[in-house]
């Protein structure tokens, strides 16, 4: 391993590009420097790029050291920071739950869109995660009632954490959605909403990841067998069939190799007005239908 000076912040860059250079292209290598030199100095990107002789303190530059030798292992920075944001708010992440991603922001961004700021409605966000879904919901629709399930203890706990970090309320609920139990909701509760972002990457997809996606966040977040890649979109259609309130939605953040087939599993299953949208880099990403 090579051990470079991090006196000034222009050292910080040249050694993290040259010790990320395995993991990281150049840009994204100085993205991470950046935002790890933000988190230990305290100053503003726009200071640390105006000022790369900038002395770094020697607590600061074993700070450095130490979060650089947690990223060479592939260790994603949000981990190692313990933090992301989200829809402009902070979340708490670790290895129990994914890291948002900004094409879920999109899907976020079409619920809202769909829905006025003063929608006193139902909405449920299957495989919560983080609760990012779920608490920027809520965060811009206050007067919605929220619910938010997912199979993980682990998960629920910090999705909980987050709530309360962003000082808002949701009904948190642990279950299984493909072995719901009526037991474990209120089976008389319509929604207005329905939303997911479920495990969806096949193993061929795999393959084309990133070690710090497959190596680092949680495998039963992300993966689905190569037989069966719509298990979680059938199963959370079946139950929308049966929860949704007239004129309700739904919403999937989905595999882009699998929107038109999506969309037909929909149609079949008597979905109306059934909408595959393109996410901002040009790829079938969610889809929007109603009963």
């Amino acid at each position: 391993m090579l051990l470079c000076a991090m006196e000034t912040v222009k050292d910080v860059f040249a050694a993290y590009r040259i010790e990320l250079q395995p993991l990281y292209d150049v840009q994204e290598a100085d993205a991470i420097a950046l935002t790890v030199i933000k988190e230990v100095t305290g100053q503003s990107g726009a200071y640390i790029k105006a000022f790369p002789e900038f002395i770094i303190t020697i607590e600061g530059q074993m700070k450095l050291r130490a979060i650089l030798d947690q990223l060479i292992t592939g260790e994603p920075l949000q981990y190692v920071l313990g933090y992301t944001e989200f829809y402009g708010l902070p979340f708490k992440v670790n290895p129990s739950v994914l890291i948002p991603r900004p094409e879920t922001e999109e899907l976020v961004d079409w619920v809202l869109n769909s829905n006025p700021p003063s929608s006193a409605i139902n909405i449920l966000d299957i495989g919560t995660g983080s609760g990012c879904i779920a608490i920027s919901l809520k965060k811009n629709l206050p007067d919605a009632n929220v619910w938010a399930m997912d199979i993980s203890a682990a998960a629920l706990k910090t999705a909980n954490e987050n709530a309360e970090l962003n000082k808002v309320e949701i009904n948190f609920i642990e279950a299984n959605i493909l072995n719901l139990q009526p037991t474990t909701y209120n089976v008389q509760l319509t929604y207005d909403v329905i939303i997911s972002n479920p495990p969806y990457v096949t193993p061929a997809d795999k393959q084309l990841m990133h070690t710090n996606v497959t190596d680092f966040e949680p495998h039963t977040a992300l993966f689905v067998s190569q037989d069966d890649p719509l298990i979680f979109y059938k199963a959370i259609a079946d139950f929308a069939l049966e929860k949704l309130s007239k004129d309700g939605l739904l919403f999937f953040e989905i595999n882009e190799s699998y929107g038109n087939e999506t969309v037909e599993m929909l149609k079949m299953k008597q979905f109306k007005q059934v909408e595959l949208r393109k996410d901002m880099s040009g790829r079938d990403r969610m889809i929007k239908a109603s009963l």
